[in-house]
């Protein structure tokens, strides 16, 4: 038998305790994100005027690959993240709240493991240089 109060039984348990969790990784992802997005609009202006072998050639380089897979990643990640408090605060409605939030997930994943495999297909060789996709 619980002898508790209410609040006695309450304190200290906080909300989900997964409100941390996800304000850190919201900013880890966001600040993976600036170093990364800086690096490939440096690396995508350098090659404004290329042809497809040459950007063939520069994804299929390893480091270029490794860096293009993290940004993938952190961007779908940081998106979900994001678009999952939006989704927390303004949709009141449990069934449309639950539903979005799986679509959003979904999605983010699907478009995260679309990206990587692209990046992946073409640094393993996959996609010979001036032929195509």
């Amino acid at each position: 038998m619980d002898f508790k109060t209410p609040l006695a039984r309450a304190r200290g348990l906080g909300s989900a305790k997964s409100g941390v969790e996800h304000w850190w990784a919201q900013r880890w992802t966001a600040l993976a994100l600036v170093p990364l997005t800086v690096w490939f609009v440096i690396s995508v202006i350098a090659h404004i005027g290329a042809d497809h072998t040459a950007a063939v050639a520069w994804i299929g380089n390893p480091v270029t690959a490794v860096l293009l897979t993290l940004l993938i990643a952190a961007v779908f990640h940081h998106g979900q993240l994001g678009l999952q408090v939006v989704i927390e605060d303004y949709v009141h409605d449990e069934r449309w709240k639950l539903v979005s939030l799986f679509a959003v997930k979904g999605a983010a994943i699907v478009l995260a493991v679309a990206g990587i495999l692209a990046v992946l297909r073409i640094a393993t060789g996959g996609v010979t240089p001036g032929v195509g996709a």
